[in-house]
């Protein structure tokens, strides 16, 4: 029956479109409470252990900024360090040469590396596939050479932030008398609350970029470039958003590990083996393409380089041989293997049909009498 204005009511649809689980509502209540719990912890645990999780933190960070780059955008890099390397230098050059506040500095790196990352990605961009990776290496040898002639930051050698710097960081008194420690711990501390900050936000970020239509253009490129160009996507633009994106993400953590090793060197702010290898085999042994998989890596990770690093060479043999086994049985990684076969999903990303029944009477009044519409359930 028609409303007074003559137009039919509108009828509720029996479906409704859902992404959340219950393992998905569990997590968030437990990831609250986790953090929170993580972020009192330095009240109680020694200097040891919170430089552990600071390493762990900031692994755990860049592993899904890679994962968002390669294994959602398709876009497999190798050369990563390139804005770890110039995170680092950034901060110590706004730092010892303009005299920002430690704090200030990691993020405005972040926002100086976009700068970098725009006619960076402008070069890389013109190649694909394996060229794509091996370019991206060049270009963070590039970087390295660059920053190496720079005698202001140490040069070849490197150089260390300066007391001056490192005790005048941000609530480092404050921290001093409320846990009643030195200055190096403070800055560990501190440190520690910023890791945690970006461990916890690099997750939810990632999520939410992919749970939003630039998300489905992501998936899209990913399957298949040509086909969602044709569709309408623009690729080139939306490849540069992420890539920038996890660009400006990367430097500030990378400004944050140096903030904390408080030296810095050409080699070791450049190294793709503490920058990017470690990271790929996170994210590899974790499951790409998951945002579950790197917090699972990173903890193999970890674990493996406690107990096993002492071996040497043996142990970089052992990390390549589980990686290669890890991809001939579980190809998508242990995530991955134990979510297809329990089909679980912590973080879901799959647009679901549900059946909304009971549905809610709708009404409609019309004149002096009114009438209550239902939908027939579905047989």
């Amino acid at each position: 029956m028609a409303d007074g204005d003559g137009h039919e009511p509108e009828q509720p649809m029996p479906y409704r479109i859902e992404t959340r689980t219950r393992a998905s509502r569990v997590l968030a209540l437990a990831g609250i409470v986790l953090v929170l719990v993580l972020a009192a912890l330095p009240a109680f645990a020694g200097r040891g252990l919170i430089q552990d999780l600071i390493f762990v933190f900031y692994m755990m960070a860049l592993a899904q900024c890679w994962n968002l780059l390669a294994g959602y955008a398709g876009l497999v890099s190798v050369g990563q360090q390139a804005f770890v390397g110039l995170g680092g230098y950034l901060l110590f050059a706004l730092t010892i040469g303009a005299g920002v506040d430690p704090i200030a500095a990691t993020v405005l790196s972040g926002v100086i590396a976009v700068g970098f990352a725009i006619p960076t990605a402008f070069v890389v961009f013109r190649l694909r596939g394996p060229y794509f990776a091996i370019g991206s290496w060049v270009v963070a040898e590039v970087y390295r050479l660059v920053f190496a002639q720079f005698r202001q930051l140490g040069g070849g050698t490197g150089t260390s932030l300066p007391p001056s710097v490192t005790n005048e960081v941000f609530g480092i008194e404050w921290v001093k008398a409320v846990f009643e420690v030195r200055a190096p711990a403070a800055r560990d501390i501190i440190t520690y609350w910023i890791a945690l900050a970006l461990a916890a936000g690099a997750p939810l970020l990632v999520y939410l970029v992919l749970r939003s239509r630039y998300g489905l253009a992501l998936f899209a490129i990913r399957d298949s470039e040509a086909t969602a160009e044709s569709a309408g996507v623009d690729s080139f633009r939306t490849k540069l958003g992420v890539y920038v994106l996890v660009a400006a993400a990367t430097a500030m953590i990378g400004a944050l590990i140096y903030l904390q090793k408080a030296r810095i060197s050409p080699d070791a702010a450049f190294s793709v083996l503490d920058w990017s290898a470690y990271v790929i085999f996170i994210v590899v042994i974790g499951g790409v393409g998951t945002i579950e998989g790197p917090i699972v890596g990173v903890i193999v990770f970890y674990a493996l380089q406690r107990y096993l690093a002492d071996f040497g060479t043996w142990y970089l043999i052992f990390l390549g041989a589980l990686a290669i086994v890890t991809m001939l049985f579980a190809p998508k990684g242990i995530w991955g293997y134990f979510a297809e076969r329990y089909h679980i999903a912590l973080f879901p990303l799959r647009r679901r049909l549900m059946r909304r029944w009971p549905a809610i009477a709708f009404s409609s009044e019309v004149g002096t009498g009114s009438r209550e519409y239902r939908p027939r359930p579905p047989r």
